[in-house]
């Protein structure tokens, strides 16, 4: 791996576990309204640390937090399912108002991913000139 890919290398993997995450979130809240359907999710942080080969672990602090352990092909974390708060008669563990939130956060980090990547770009870019 060369410099210019290491310099962009932690924003690329971020963009792609952000992009992961938004496509779940997605899927859950489309399925609002499925009968049994239940909702799954990824841990950023592990997952970006998962992404990072590895470095670093996370502790649970709290019993309904997700598992970190379990990593599927590409260094990418795999789904899990939520636990609801509050279980459905017909079995859909979605909580609207939660993938809501959650879609709304996601979608604003992965906009500042990009923006950061793109100050990296630039940056290069100006250095490459001899700005």
């Amino acid at each position: 791996m060369n410099a210019i890919d290491k310099y962009l290398d932690g924003s690329a993997r971020a963009l792609g576990v952000h992009s992961q995450r938004l496509d779940l979130i997605a899927s859950n809240i489309a399925n609002a309204a499925t009968p049994g359907f239940k909702a799954r999710d990824i841990d950023f942080a592990s997952a970006l640390g998962a992404a990072r080969d590895g470095m670093g672990t996370l502790a649970k602090s709290n019993g309904r937090h997700l598992d970190a352990s379990a990593t599927g092909a590409g260094g990418a974390m795999e789904a899990k399912y939520r636990v609801p708060n509050q279980t459905s008669l017909d079995g859909n563990t979605v909580e609207l108002a939660s993938e809501q939130v959650a879609f709304a956060e996601n979608a604003a980090r992965y906009e500042a991913t990009i923006g950061i990547l793109n100050g990296r770009i630039k940056t290069l870019m100006s250095a490459i000139k001899g700005e």
